[in-house]
């Protein structure tokens, strides 16, 4: 039997029919941020990185230029599906236990991994991945930049002039060593170690040593590198440039008898990690003439306190870590983060992978 409506009453129907819609529509939007897999971001990243997780992915995030505290990050991390982290962040067992059985992928925007427990990862299943490669090209080109600074006392000349020291032209005045016809050493000949030996060539080096647990032909052939011994590298080098990873074996590698046996002329560069030195050993030296100079992009701990003896020495460069600090090459890192962590949240092989 049809029922003839009363004024009004197609008006009502409608705005019911519509809030039911409403409702459908709000219902499943919020059944699919419940679906959406929660990470965890621990600073505050380029944009292109953070909205590329953001647009799938439930996002909660330290918003700061600075470290996230410890308690901050272990209050932040129940339940999450994935940690996007920062080489200043420590990625313990006690983070990981936090996070509990939800967590399926640790990705790092850095090329090192020594803050990430990988052993209990690894007994955990969960995938960490890092950002090799992408930083090679930017980091070669300070380590020559670095290099430079250091055998041509460029940052002791800018003082100089800022103190007024800059008086008549003296023949040995300033004078540092040249690259032309040197030897330089480079102890690890991975990308970041190859791409310093083709940056090197054009300055007209006369031989390039490197030393490494084994010869790499195919990488040192088209350099015209030497593979040598570490001792033998440290003896002959009027430069000597660390690129090794940091490992248990090379921790303090570059101590006070490997100092020893350089050049007195020869100078040091650091763009690997801080521990590969022993700072009080390299202190000593400095001082005692045992090496004519320094140059460091990486110190223990990470920022070097303004008060440490390092920093008094003229014959010391230090830098606050910036081998990868163009706007590019952060970028790029943060993007391959990003990408690692989502390959890692649908169960897919990760872009660069910790092994």
């Amino acid at each position: 039997m049809l029922r003839i409506l009363r004024r009004g009453e197609p008006r009502i129907i409608l705005a019911k029919i519509n809030i039911c819609r409403q409702l459908v529509v709000r219902s499943s939007r919020e059944m699919s941020a419940q679906t959406k897999p929660v990470v965890y971001v621990t600073r505050r990243i380029p944009e292109s990185a953070l909205r590329l997780v953001g647009a799938r992915c439930n996002v909660k995030q330290w918003n700061s230029d600075d470290p996230v505290p410890q308690d901050e990050l272990l209050r932040n991390v129940p339940g999450i599906d994935g940690l996007y982290c920062l080489l200043t962040d420590n990625i313990d067992k006690s983070v990981l236990d936090q996070a509990g059985p939800n967590l399926k992928v640790v990705s790092t925007m850095s090329v090192g991994y020594n803050h990430i427990d990988i052993q209990e990862c690894h007994r955990r299943k969960i995938p960490v991945g890092f950002t090799p490669g992408v930083l090679t090209d930017a980091t070669a080109e300070l380590t020559v930049a670095l290099l430079l600074m250091t055998s041509r006392r460029l940052l002791e000349a800018v003082h100089q002039v800022k103190s007024g020291g800059w008086g008549t032209w003296a023949p040995l005045w300033m004078c540092g060593a040249g690259l032309s016809g040197s030897t330089v050493g480079i102890l690890g000949l991975g990308r970041i170690g190859a791409a310093v030996a083709q940056r090197l060539k054009p300055f007209g080096v006369a031989r390039i040593l490197y030393s490494s647990r084994t010869p790499k032909e195919e990488v040192a052939g088209p350099l015209g590198a030497k593979f040598v011994s570490f001792e033998k590298l440290l003896e002959e080098s009027d430069s000597v440039i660390v690129c090794c990873a940091l490992t248990k074996e090379t921790r303090h590698l570059i101590n006070r008898n490997a100092l020893k046996k350089m050049k007195k002329t020869a100078v040091i560069v650091n763009t690997s990690r801080g521990d590969v030195i022993n700072q009080d050993d390299l202190h000593s030296a400095l001082v005692e003439g045992d090496i004519a100079g320094a140059g460091l992009d990486v110190t223990t701990p990470e920022p070097i306190p303004t008060d440490h003896p390092l920093l008094a020495l003229p014959n010391c460069v230090v830098l606050p870590h910036v081998g990868s600090a163009t706007v590019e090459t952060r970028t790029a890192m943060a993007v391959l983060a990003a990408k690692n962590l989502l390959a890692g949240l649908n169960n897919e092989p990760l872009l660069e992978q910790v092994s």
